[in-house]
């Protein structure tokens, strides 16, 4: 393989480690959590990055031009794509990693990209009980997965573009039907799948991470929120997401627990949600959203696993 490979890695320790392994080629970091806050569909447009400074700065105070260094600057090196024969793409199996991608790989469809793309993903390796992601690889096992590279086929290509499209746009219910194509990204159905989870239940008010972290506190001995994230991180299937995300979560939901004897213990009305018996949707509907829909305008039903437009 010459140097004239370009690797995009969906962050900073994957990375590390790939500068470690002494691969050719350059290297840009996909530095966004885009499975989060509003999206636009033309990625890197003026419109799209001032949507993602103010979602950043309202939701995590992080200033814009933390974002400009971060991110931006990445992307202004993706611009220069027409030297490379080849490109590389690190995504791991979950959700939040997966709308990155969809994002990179419409960026190089936008930019009139026409050399190969491959992918890289990690997930079920063989010999392990859990997913493990590309950082938590040996280097013999990042090495094997970059050899086994796969190549995207123009099919692909086109349901990568599409699936950003309709999360770009008010269309989770189409965007449901898509877990039913097939592809060679192996964990996309899983990671729609996910995501249709992320609206709330139709019974209770709370999503699927929501309700996730309520039995935490059931099931364990948890004895502070740092506790109670480093739990929500390990118990979150595939949803792939960070310490920020699952702290402002866990905020949100102070009122369904509370400290007792030195432990966090569910309240009344935290265990009325455990047994559906009680609707909270109006004590946590906001303005969230996910892609161009808002979190609050569906609801999902778990016994169909629908999703219903909320009137």
């Amino acid at each position: 393989m010459g140097d004239n490979t370009l690797h995009i890695t969906n962050g900073d320790s994957l990375t590390e480690r790939l500068d470690s392994l002494e691969l050719d080629g350059d290297l840009v970091i996909w530095r966004e959590m885009l499975c989060e806050g509003p999206t636009l569909k033309e990625v890197g447009s003026q419109a799209f990055i001032d949507a993602r400074k103010t979602f950043f700065k309202d939701t995590y105070n992080i200033p814009a031009d933390d974002y400009e260094n971060k991110f931006v600057s990445e992307l202004k090196k993706l611009s220069e794509l027409n030297t490379y024969d080849e490109v590389i793409l690190w995504f791991e199996f979950d959700l939040f990693c997966h709308i990155n991608m969809l994002a990179a790989i419409s960026y190089l469809i936008q930019q009139k990209n026409t050399m190969p793309i491959y992918i890289v993903c990690s997930g079920w390796v063989k010999g392990e009980a859990q997913l493990k992601a590309l950082s938590e690889l040996t280097d013999e096992q990042l090495v094997t997965h970059y050899e086994k590279k796969i190549q995207l086929a123009p099919e692909d290509l086109k349901v990568a573009y599409h699936i950003w499209q309709l999360y770009c746009d008010e269309k989770p219910i189409e965007l449901k039907a898509e877990i039913k194509k097939s592809s060679n990204f192996k964990y996309l159905s899983s990671c729609i799948r996910a995501h249709i989870e992320r609206f709330p239940n139709k019974d209770t008010g709370l999503n699927s991470l929501e309700t996730n972290i309520l039995k935490l506190i059931d099931l364990y001995d948890i004895s502070s929120v740092k506790q109670l994230c480093g739990y929500a991180l390990n118990h979150q299937g595939y949803y792939g997401y960070g310490d920020l995300q699952v702290n402002r979560m866990i905020k949100a939901l102070k009122p369904f627990f509370r400290m007792k004897g030195g432990q966090l213990v569910l309240n009344t009305k935290g265990k009325n949600v455990l047994d559906g018996s009680e609707n909270y949707y109006d004590t946590l509907k906001d303005d969230s959203s996910y892609g161009g829909t808002h979190k609050y305008s569906f609801l999902y039903n778990p016994a169909s696993h629908e999703l219903i437009k909320h009137s």
